[in-house]
């Protein structure tokens, strides 16, 4: 897959101005050494270099408001558009500095109570060097922009933090795991999960450490979903075929639920114009069946567990299993990547629609076409479920 508007960062190398650059450039923060704004709390961890990697805190340094959506959840209730975003996004100044993922130093020590809070807190900044207009744009992360090596910072208010994530971050002796799930269950966004497993605030003493932003996104999709797998496994099988429909910022997602023991599969169209240049579709596939995956979701990727927890928040909801085919297509209008908080948000609007029912799966392939691009003959053609499900031998068989 050609990837040139992730890799380019405005150089131009397509021949065309670049919108993501543009939209940037429009709404660039003044360069300063010295500021205070307030954390959402957004938070960073790189992956290069790793164990010593760059890690540090995004904020605003004049409009305080942007703080109040920084999250895909808040796009998502909002009905953001994808030039909203980056408008928002350009604002917010990245300080960053070098750390050890086990050592402790001042910076980690304000990331990490910042972290703990579930809501905005005002902090100043003061940093080596102004900021520079770059941007970080990526599939599993939110875009980052203007970085600037940071020198210190200095909480100006107390974080606000639930009582149940001081409890069991302060527990040195509960799994990562565990702590995860006693977490969700006690409605703590997974945002707010991603972060504190990000920043080492998760496990027991000996384990913990700072975890790459991109792996602690969808790590904690994946835990959460698998826990709640576990239940799912013995609910009684739905009884009709369902479809549910939906899209946010250029994203089409089509969710088709058999009767049927669990498995899911998900399937993913990159239509061509849209944020990866593609000169034709590129169509990617994972699957399980009942027994789960042993192995990453490497062609979907992160997109794959940020869609597989919206179904299974949705059947844990409804209290059923189901065979299910997830689709997404990705449309030119998603000019740029927004992080895989996108998918999971869309998926979760497309479970909260009203469903279609219908008495063959021909009939929901057909009306699935009536709203994709892509033909309706290459989805059959490449899901593992629908050349599958309906065979004598039960779809578990083949995992």
């Amino acid at each position: 897959m050609d990837i040139l508007c992730i890799k380019c960062k405005g150089k131009g190398l397509c021949g065309k101005p670049c919108r993501i650059l543009n939209k940037f450039i429009d709404n660039a923060p003044k360069p300063k050494l010295h500021f205070s704004g307030k954390s959402a709390p957004e938070l960073f961890v790189g992956r290069i270099g790793y164990p010593y990697i760059n890690s540090g805190i995004l904020a605003p340094s004049e409009n305080d408001n942007i703080s109040n959506f920084a999250t895909a959840e808040e796009w998502s209730a909002n009905n953001f558009s994808v030039e909203n975003i980056l408008r928002l996004r350009g604002q917010l100044i990245y300080g960053k500095a070098k750390t050890h993922i086990k050592i402790n130093d001042k910076l980690k020590q304000v990331t990490q109570e910042l972290a703990l809070s579930s809501k905005p807190v005002s902090t100043e900044f003061f940093l080596k060097k102004k900021p520079t207009l770059q941007f970080t744009i990526d599939k599993v992360f939110q875009p980052m922009t203007n970085p600037a090596p940071i020198r210190k910072v200095v909480l100006e208010e107390n974080p606000k933090v639930p009582k149940k994530v001081d409890y069991l971050t302060s527990d040195y002796d509960i799994k990562a795991t565990t702590a995860l799930k006693e977490l969700y269950k006690s409605n703590i966004k997974l945002d707010h999960l991603q972060k504190l497993l990000s920043i080492g605030l998760l496990g027991t003493k000996i384990k913990r450490k700072m975890v790459p932003t991109r792996w602690s996104i969808t790590a904690t999709d994946d835990t959460i979903s698998k826990q709640q797998l576990e239940k799912i496994r013995y609910y009684p099988e739905i009884n009709q075929i369902t479809l549910f429909s939906g899209n946010f910022v250029g994203n089409y997602i089509e969710a088709l639920l058999l009767p049927g023991h669990f498995s899911f599969e998900a399937l993913e169209a990159w239509v061509a114009g849209n944020v990866f240049e593609n000169k034709t579709i590129q169509l990617t596939q994972d699957y399980e069946g009942f027994n789960g995956r042993k192995k990453y979701a490497f062609e979907v990727a992160g997109g794959y567990y940020a869609m597989r927890i919206a179904l299974t928040e949705y059947l844990t909801k409804i209290k059923r299993q189901a065979t299910v085919l997830i689709f997404r297509e990705i449309r030119p209008e998603y000019y740029a990547p927004l992080g895989v908080g996108i998918v999971r948000e869309t998926a979760r609007r497309t479970f909260n629609n009203k469903p279609k029912h219908f008495d063959t799966i021909e009939n929901a392939l057909k009306d699935i076409q009536s709203r994709i691009t892509i033909s309706i003959e290459q989805i059959k053609q490449k899901s593992w479920v629908l050349n599958n499900y309906g065979k004598q031998k039960s779809l578990n068989h083949f995992f």
